[in-house]
């Protein structure tokens, strides 16, 4: 099964993932191969359930970082293709949980796996994933490894529970919104972009150089995520513009555009967000009050400064054919709001 990516999603205005889709090919397709291999069981319901996930499309970003972060450190082995795999796996379990938590009924345009088999079924068949996830951890008897993509799976649990704390809080700050994200995103990116130079090998300073990286991206990739939600293309979304919205969540817009308004504005917030009276009509409302304020501009302004910051990390590693890859990757996120 290879890395499926749809044109409007290869490309977002002159930055494309292509390189980083290429270049990471041979060891994308050995990772779809163990995904595959890593999802059978004798449970019928599992397998069902999480081929539907892995068979739904996406970027596949988090797990082609590990292996292009492998190969930018000169690794020859077959190690990556079990943590890039296992980084998969955290991801799709995650999604699960995120989609009983938020009640959520679709995602990249197709009903969530809680609504076709169930929230408890969708919950025990993530904590299957996440299981096997470290099974292959183990497989590659990196110690380093475990213990990065470990600690990931328990930031990844504190920033959901942390989430639940803002849920529809409109008093929310921009900083404690920016740790939720940190935790539940960018976890993951820094864990998959530093397992690569750990398995190769690669001194401290390359792997700092890769953590900060992975970090940074998973922030600027979220923000603009955020924006996209009140004014994106949904190919290029993965979901219907206004989701977010007509859900209820909080995200950087929103906690920006609400600091910032008046208290009718602020009024209008708490009632779509709070009591839940979302409408086609609300959303007109809330992205002329995102505009009016300034919150949608600002928060791609903000996730350019940390796609920067990921830019800058990867300053001291040598040049090749990953590394400007990895570059363009950063391009990518921050070009899908144009």
């Amino acid at each position: 099964m290879g890395v499926i990516l749809s044109l409007e999603e290869r490309k977002s205005g002159g930055a494309t993932l292509e390189p980083l889709v290429e270049i990471t090919r041979a060891g994308m397709d050995a990772v779809n191969r163990l995904i595959l291999e890593r999802t059978g069981s004798q449970v019928t319901l599992i397998p069902e359930v999480a081929r539907y996930l892995v068979d739904s499309g996406g970027k596949r970003m988090r797990p082609m970082l590990t292996v292009a972060c492998a190969q930018a450190c000169g690794y020859e082995g077959e190690g990556h293709v079990r943590l890039a795999a296992s980084v998969e796996f955290m991801h799709t379990a995650t999604l699960f949980h995120d989609d009983v938590v938020d009640e959520s009924d679709t995602r990249r345009g197709k009903r969530t796996a809680r609504l076709l088999w169930g929230n408890k079924e969708t919950v025990l068949v993530g904590d299957f994933l996440l299981g096997q996830a470290f099974k292959m951890m183990v497989d590659v008897g990196s110690l380093d490894s475990l213990r990065v993509l470990s600690e990931a799976s328990a930031t990844i649990a504190e920033g959901e529970v942390m989430q639940l704390g803002t849920a529809k809080n409109t008093e929310t700050t921009e900083d404690e919104y920016l740790e939720v994200i940190r935790s539940k995103t960018a976890a993951l990116f820094q864990a998959a972009a530093e397992v690569g130079p750990i398995v190769a090998g690669a001194d401290r300073a390359t792997r700092a150089a890769f953590r900060s990286f992975g970090a940074n991206l998973g922030i600027a990739f979220q923000l603009i995520d955020d924006a996209l939600d009140y004014g994106g293309a949904t190919p290029a979304l993965g979901k219907n513009v206004g989701d977010d919205f007509r859900e209820g969540k909080l995200t950087l817009p929103v906690v920006l555009a609400y600091r910032r308004g008046t208290p009718e504005d602020r009024e209008f917030w708490r009632k779509t967000l709070v009591d839940g009276e979302a409408s086609d009509e609300g959303l007109k409302h809330a992205m002329e009050l995102l505009e009016k304020t300034g919150a949608l501009a600002d928060t791609v302004d903000r996730a350019k400064h940390y796609g920067a910051m990921a830019r800058d990390a990867l300053a001291p590693v040598p040049e090749s054919q990953e590394k400007a890859a990895l570059l363009g990757a950063v391009e990518f996120c921050v070009a899908r709001v144009h």
